[in-house]
Protein backbone atom coordinates (compact mmCIF):
# COMPACT_ATOMS: atom_id res chain seq x y z
CA UNK A 1 0.00 0.00 0.00
CA UNK A 2 1.63 3.65 -0.80
CA UNK A 3 2.08 6.08 2.27
CA UNK A 4 -0.69 7.86 4.34
CA UNK A 5 0.11 11.73 4.17
CA UNK A 6 -1.76 13.89 6.49
CA UNK A 7 -2.62 17.32 4.16
CA UNK A 8 -3.80 20.54 5.06
CA UNK A 9 -7.00 21.30 2.18
CA UNK A 10 -8.14 24.34 4.43
CA UNK A 11 -7.28 27.36 6.91
CA UNK A 12 -9.75 29.12 9.01
CA UNK A 13 -8.80 31.98 12.08
CA UNK A 14 -10.57 34.32 14.25
CA UNK A 15 -10.02 37.49 16.25
CA UNK A 16 -11.58 39.73 18.91
CA UNK A 17 -13.23 42.88 17.59
CA UNK A 18 -11.25 44.63 19.97
CA UNK A 19 -8.02 46.08 18.92
CA UNK A 20 -5.68 48.29 22.20
CA UNK A 21 -2.51 49.63 20.43
CA UNK A 22 0.53 50.56 21.50
CA UNK A 23 -0.60 54.04 22.24
CA UNK A 24 -3.44 52.50 24.29
CA UNK A 25 -0.85 50.77 27.19
CA UNK A 26 1.24 54.22 27.01
CA UNK A 27 -2.44 55.13 28.96
CA UNK A 28 -2.34 52.26 31.93
CA UNK A 29 1.07 51.04 32.18
CA UNK A 30 4.85 52.99 31.87
CA UNK A 31 5.60 52.37 28.27
CA UNK A 32 5.82 53.70 25.15
CA UNK A 33 5.38 52.30 21.25
CA UNK A 34 8.34 53.13 20.57
CA UNK A 35 9.95 50.97 23.77
CA UNK A 36 7.52 48.39 23.14
CA UNK A 37 7.93 47.84 19.16
CA UNK A 38 11.60 48.34 18.83
CA UNK A 39 12.30 45.42 21.53
CA UNK A 40 9.05 43.19 20.07
CA UNK A 41 7.83 44.42 16.61
CA UNK A 42 3.60 44.55 18.03
CA UNK A 43 2.02 47.37 17.24
CA UNK A 44 -1.06 45.87 18.45
CA UNK A 45 -3.34 43.24 19.98
CA UNK A 46 -6.67 41.62 19.91
CA UNK A 47 -8.35 41.37 23.40
CA UNK A 48 -11.40 39.23 23.86
CA UNK A 49 -14.27 40.78 25.23
CA UNK A 50 -16.11 39.92 28.71
CA UNK A 51 -17.88 36.93 27.97
CA UNK A 52 -16.29 35.95 25.14
CA UNK A 53 -14.25 32.57 25.30
CA UNK A 54 -11.10 30.34 24.04
CA UNK A 55 -14.00 27.81 22.45
CA UNK A 56 -16.15 31.08 21.07
CA UNK A 57 -13.18 31.90 18.73
CA UNK A 58 -12.08 28.51 18.30
CA UNK A 59 -15.33 27.50 17.30
CA UNK A 60 -15.56 30.50 14.46
CA UNK A 61 -12.09 29.55 13.25
CA UNK A 62 -13.21 26.11 13.08
CA UNK A 63 -16.30 27.05 10.89
CA UNK A 64 -14.27 29.25 8.63
CA UNK A 65 -11.93 26.02 7.96
CA UNK A 66 -14.54 23.88 7.63
CA UNK A 67 -15.84 26.17 4.52
CA UNK A 68 -12.94 26.47 2.94
CA UNK A 69 -12.60 22.83 2.60
CA UNK A 70 -16.19 22.35 1.99
CA UNK A 71 -16.09 19.35 4.68
CA UNK A 72 -19.19 18.62 6.97
CA UNK A 73 -18.60 18.87 10.66
CA UNK A 74 -19.97 15.52 10.57
CA UNK A 75 -17.33 14.19 8.25
CA UNK A 76 -14.56 14.91 10.80
CA UNK A 77 -13.07 11.49 12.44
CA UNK A 78 -10.78 13.33 15.32
CA UNK A 79 -10.46 17.48 16.41
CA UNK A 80 -7.92 18.32 18.78
CA UNK A 81 -7.20 21.35 19.98
CA UNK A 82 -4.03 23.14 21.26
CA UNK A 83 -4.87 25.58 24.16
CA UNK A 84 -3.38 26.92 27.41
CA UNK A 85 -6.34 28.81 28.28
CA UNK A 86 -9.78 26.36 28.21
CA UNK A 87 -12.90 27.38 29.09
CA UNK A 88 -13.39 24.86 32.01
CA UNK A 89 -11.14 22.21 33.98
CA UNK A 90 -13.57 19.46 31.78
CA UNK A 91 -14.95 18.51 29.58
CA UNK A 92 -12.10 20.09 27.28
CA UNK A 93 -12.91 22.61 25.15
CA UNK A 94 -12.48 20.46 22.39
CA UNK A 95 -15.48 19.14 23.14
CA UNK A 96 -17.26 22.01 23.89
CA UNK A 97 -16.17 23.04 20.04
CA UNK A 98 -17.36 19.52 18.55
CA UNK A 99 -21.13 19.58 20.29
CA UNK A 100 -21.39 23.42 18.94
CA UNK A 101 -20.38 22.03 15.79
CA UNK A 102 -22.54 19.14 15.77
CA UNK A 103 -19.59 16.17 15.12
CA UNK A 104 -20.90 14.73 18.31
CA UNK A 105 -19.04 10.55 18.27
CA UNK A 106 -15.62 11.73 17.20
CA UNK A 107 -12.66 11.81 19.26
CA UNK A 108 -11.97 15.45 20.59
CA UNK A 109 -9.38 16.49 23.23
CA UNK A 110 -6.85 19.39 23.94
CA UNK A 111 -3.47 19.43 24.17
CA UNK A 112 -1.86 21.90 26.60
CA UNK A 113 1.91 22.75 25.94
CA UNK A 114 1.65 26.48 25.65
CA UNK A 115 2.60 28.46 22.74
CA UNK A 116 3.80 25.08 21.12
CA UNK A 117 0.02 24.02 21.41
CA UNK A 118 -1.10 23.99 17.70
CA UNK A 119 1.81 22.52 16.21
CA UNK A 120 2.04 20.01 18.88
CA UNK A 121 -1.68 19.43 17.99
CA UNK A 122 -1.04 18.89 14.48
CA UNK A 123 1.66 16.23 15.36
CA UNK A 124 -0.66 14.15 17.03
CA UNK A 125 -3.23 14.63 14.12
CA UNK A 126 -0.95 13.85 11.27
CA UNK A 127 -0.29 10.27 13.37
CA UNK A 128 -3.66 9.51 13.54
CA UNK A 129 -4.10 9.77 9.67
CA UNK A 130 -0.39 8.28 8.58
CA UNK A 131 -2.05 5.47 11.16
CA UNK A 132 -5.20 5.20 9.19
CA UNK A 133 -7.30 5.98 11.52
CA UNK A 134 -8.31 9.22 10.89
CA UNK A 135 -8.99 10.19 8.06
CA UNK A 136 -10.62 13.93 8.43
CA UNK A 137 -9.05 15.94 11.53
CA UNK A 138 -9.71 19.85 12.64
CA UNK A 139 -6.86 21.23 14.48
CA UNK A 140 -7.29 24.34 16.50
CA UNK A 141 -4.97 26.62 18.14
CA UNK A 142 -7.12 29.16 20.33
CA UNK A 143 -6.42 31.63 23.12
CA UNK A 144 -7.32 33.97 25.40
CA UNK A 145 -4.28 34.59 26.93
CA UNK A 146 -5.02 38.04 28.05
CA UNK A 147 -6.88 36.47 30.73
CA UNK A 148 -3.66 35.69 32.92
CA UNK A 149 -1.82 39.20 31.94
CA UNK A 150 -1.23 41.31 35.32
CA UNK A 151 -1.64 45.39 33.36
CA UNK A 152 0.22 46.86 35.64
CA UNK A 153 3.30 44.72 34.73
CA UNK A 154 5.07 46.44 31.70
CA UNK A 155 7.61 44.11 30.97
CA UNK A 156 4.71 41.39 30.07
CA UNK A 157 1.58 42.73 29.35
CA UNK A 158 2.81 44.33 26.03
CA UNK A 159 3.10 40.97 24.53
CA UNK A 160 -0.07 38.85 24.61
CA UNK A 161 -2.90 38.79 22.64
CA UNK A 162 -6.39 36.63 22.14
CA UNK A 163 -7.11 34.73 18.65
CA UNK A 164 -7.91 31.34 16.61
CA UNK A 165 -6.64 29.52 14.40
CA UNK A 166 -7.46 26.36 12.76
CA UNK A 167 -6.93 23.93 9.80
CA UNK A 168 -8.57 20.73 8.55
CA UNK A 169 -6.15 17.68 7.61
CA UNK A 170 -7.54 14.91 5.03
CA UNK A 171 -5.73 11.39 4.71
CA UNK A 172 -3.86 11.68 0.96
CA UNK A 173 -1.69 9.65 -1.65
CA UNK A 174 0.54 12.21 -2.00
CA UNK A 175 2.73 14.31 0.40
CA UNK A 176 1.48 16.90 2.64
CA UNK A 177 3.38 16.65 6.03
CA UNK A 178 6.48 15.35 5.39
CA UNK A 179 7.61 15.22 9.60
CA UNK A 180 6.68 17.15 13.29
CA UNK A 181 9.64 17.32 15.47
CA UNK A 182 7.91 17.49 18.95
CA UNK A 183 10.13 18.12 22.45
CA UNK A 184 9.80 19.49 25.82
CA UNK A 185 12.52 20.33 28.76
CA UNK A 186 10.54 20.86 32.19
CA UNK A 187 13.76 21.98 33.85
CA UNK A 188 12.78 25.47 32.41
CA UNK A 189 9.86 25.45 33.82
CA UNK A 190 10.46 29.15 36.48
CA UNK A 191 11.61 30.89 33.57
CA UNK A 192 7.89 31.12 31.87
CA UNK A 193 4.90 30.00 34.02
CA UNK A 194 1.83 30.51 36.12
CA UNK A 195 2.26 29.81 39.69
CA UNK A 196 -1.37 28.64 40.47
CA UNK A 197 -4.03 25.67 39.44
CA UNK A 198 -6.28 23.27 41.05
CA UNK A 199 -3.90 20.58 42.81
CA UNK A 200 -1.45 23.44 43.76
CA UNK A 201 -4.04 25.79 44.61
CA UNK A 202 -5.02 29.42 43.94
CA UNK A 203 -3.79 32.36 45.70
CA UNK A 204 -5.37 35.68 47.67
CA UNK A 205 -3.91 37.92 45.01
CA UNK A 206 -6.29 39.62 42.72
CA UNK A 207 -7.94 37.42 39.74
CA UNK A 208 -6.69 34.33 42.30
CA UNK A 209 -2.86 35.04 41.34
CA UNK A 210 -3.53 33.68 37.78
CA UNK A 211 -0.94 35.70 35.58
CA UNK A 212 1.76 34.86 33.70
CA UNK A 213 5.41 35.33 34.95
CA UNK A 214 8.25 35.37 32.99
CA UNK A 215 12.06 36.08 32.44
CA UNK A 216 12.14 37.78 29.62
CA UNK A 217 15.80 37.89 28.53
CA UNK A 218 16.44 34.16 29.57
CA UNK A 219 13.88 32.84 27.45
CA UNK A 220 15.06 34.65 24.39
CA UNK A 221 18.19 33.41 24.78
CA UNK A 222 16.83 29.69 25.38
CA UNK A 223 14.30 30.19 22.36
CA UNK A 224 16.79 31.51 19.79
CA UNK A 225 19.39 28.40 20.80
CA UNK A 226 16.33 25.71 20.58
CA UNK A 227 15.15 27.02 17.58
CA UNK A 228 18.26 26.92 16.29
CA UNK A 229 19.08 23.30 16.51
CA UNK A 230 14.87 22.55 15.92
CA UNK A 231 15.27 23.88 12.50
CA UNK A 232 18.67 21.45 11.84
CA UNK A 233 16.49 18.42 12.98
CA UNK A 234 13.78 19.19 10.94
CA UNK A 235 15.70 19.59 7.89
CA UNK A 236 17.56 16.19 7.90
CA UNK A 237 14.09 14.27 8.98
CA UNK A 238 12.49 15.29 6.03
CA UNK A 239 15.80 14.90 3.88
CA UNK A 240 15.53 18.91 2.50
CA UNK A 241 18.09 21.28 2.84
CA UNK A 242 17.28 24.94 3.70
CA UNK A 243 16.63 25.97 0.08
CA UNK A 244 13.71 23.77 -0.23
CA UNK A 245 11.26 26.06 1.90
CA UNK A 246 9.57 28.06 0.60
CA UNK A 247 7.85 29.74 3.82
CA UNK A 248 8.81 30.25 7.49
CA UNK A 249 5.50 30.25 9.55
CA UNK A 250 7.67 31.12 12.91
CA UNK A 251 5.33 31.84 16.54
CA UNK A 252 4.65 35.23 17.05
CA UNK A 253 6.33 36.19 20.02
CA UNK A 254 8.85 38.71 19.25
CA UNK A 255 10.23 39.61 15.86
CA UNK A 256 13.95 39.36 16.91
CA UNK A 257 13.31 35.55 17.46
CA UNK A 258 11.81 35.52 14.39
CA UNK A 259 14.52 37.15 12.38
CA UNK A 260 17.06 35.00 14.03
CA UNK A 261 15.05 31.70 13.25
CA UNK A 262 15.52 33.20 9.53
CA UNK A 263 18.86 33.95 9.40
CA UNK A 264 19.47 30.43 10.43
CA UNK A 265 18.16 28.94 7.08
CA UNK A 266 19.53 31.55 4.86
CA UNK A 267 15.92 33.31 4.35
CA UNK A 268 14.99 36.83 3.58
CA UNK A 269 11.96 38.11 5.90
CA UNK A 270 10.42 38.61 2.30
CA UNK A 271 10.06 34.76 2.60
CA UNK A 272 8.56 35.00 6.59
CA UNK A 273 5.28 35.30 7.57
CA UNK A 274 5.47 38.11 10.01
CA UNK A 275 1.91 39.22 11.74
CA UNK A 276 3.57 39.65 15.57
CA UNK A 277 2.90 43.30 14.83
CA UNK A 278 -0.95 42.73 14.36
CA UNK A 279 -1.68 40.27 16.61
CA UNK A 280 1.18 40.03 19.48
CA UNK A 281 1.83 36.67 20.95
CA UNK A 282 -1.43 34.64 20.61
CA UNK A 283 0.44 31.57 22.05
CA UNK A 284 -1.31 28.14 20.76
CA UNK A 285 -2.90 30.60 18.09
CA UNK A 286 -0.09 32.21 16.79
CA UNK A 287 0.90 29.96 13.98
CA UNK A 288 -2.57 29.00 12.94
CA UNK A 289 -3.05 32.81 12.83
CA UNK A 290 -0.35 33.41 10.45
CA UNK A 291 -1.04 30.39 8.42
CA UNK A 292 -4.30 31.49 7.83
CA UNK A 293 -3.16 35.35 6.55
CA UNK A 294 -0.66 33.68 4.59
CA UNK A 295 -3.19 31.55 2.42
CA UNK A 296 -5.97 34.25 2.68
CA UNK A 297 -3.46 36.86 1.80
CA UNK A 298 -2.37 34.73 -1.65
CA UNK A 299 1.63 34.45 -0.39
CA UNK A 300 1.12 30.70 0.26
CA UNK A 301 0.53 28.68 -2.76
CA UNK A 302 -0.40 25.42 -2.96
CA UNK A 303 2.57 23.16 -3.96
CA UNK A 304 4.99 25.30 -1.26
CA UNK A 305 6.85 23.73 1.50
CA UNK A 306 6.04 25.40 4.74
CA UNK A 307 8.17 25.09 7.67
CA UNK A 308 5.86 25.84 10.97
CA UNK A 309 8.15 26.84 14.33
CA UNK A 310 7.08 27.04 17.87
CA UNK A 311 8.28 27.87 21.54
CA UNK A 312 6.48 27.58 24.68
CA UNK A 313 6.37 27.48 28.25
CA UNK A 314 7.58 24.35 29.96
CA UNK A 315 9.47 24.40 27.73
CA UNK A 316 7.79 23.24 24.58
CA UNK A 317 8.99 23.47 21.17
CA UNK A 318 7.91 21.95 18.52
CA UNK A 319 8.22 21.72 13.88
CA UNK A 320 6.10 20.86 11.20
CA UNK A 321 7.60 20.95 7.86
CA UNK A 322 4.76 20.32 4.59
CA UNK A 323 4.00 20.52 1.52
CA UNK A 324 0.90 22.64 1.30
Amino acid sequence: MPPIYARIIATGSALPERVVTNADLEKIVDTTDEWIHSRTGIRQRHIAADGETTGDLALQAAKNALEAAGVKASELDLIVLGTTTPDLIFPSTACLVQHRLGANGCAAFDVNAACSGFVYALGIADKFIRSGQSKKVLVIGAETLTRMVDWTERESCVLFGDGAGAVVLEACDEPGIYTTCLHADGGHKDLLYNPVGVSVGFTDEPNHGVRIRMSGREVFKVAVKTLDSLVEETLQAAGMQESDIDWLIPHQANLRIIEATAKRLKMSMDRVIVTVDKHANTSSGSVPLALDYAVRSGKVQRGQNLLLEAFGGGFTWASALLRY
